[in-house]
């Protein structure tokens, strides 16, 4: 199967535009558009793998040339995500030398 130069650029908006709303929710506000495009298919493949196991629904979902994209849990595997990565790199200690 093959996708068109226009599907996937409308694959990267809808991508980064859950990216965006997942890093939002998720506490990150650093890094532009190409870090929401990461996140959002990121967040994608990690919300499917998470809504399969706890056997839930694909709920709002848009489909792009015969594939279909999941909005919802974009958003939600993204904010997951870059909760999980403000976590693990957030300083241990409060206080700060200088």
């Amino acid at each position: 199967m093959t996708i068109t130069l226009t599907g996937l650029l409308l694959l990267l908006i809808i991508a980064g535009i859950c990216g965006a709303i997942g890093r939002t929710l998720g506490g990150g506000a650093r890094g532009g558009f190409l870090l929401s495009i990461g996140v959002g298919f990121v967040g994608a493949l990690l919300g499917m793998l998470l809504a399969r196991q706890l056997h839930l629904p694909e709920v709002l979902a848009v489909t792009v040339e015969g594939r279909p994209f999941p909005i919802l849990w974009s958003i939600v595997g993204g904010a997951l995500l870059v909760a999980l990565v403000n976590l693990v790199s957030r300083p241990v200690g409060r206080w700060r030398y200088r």
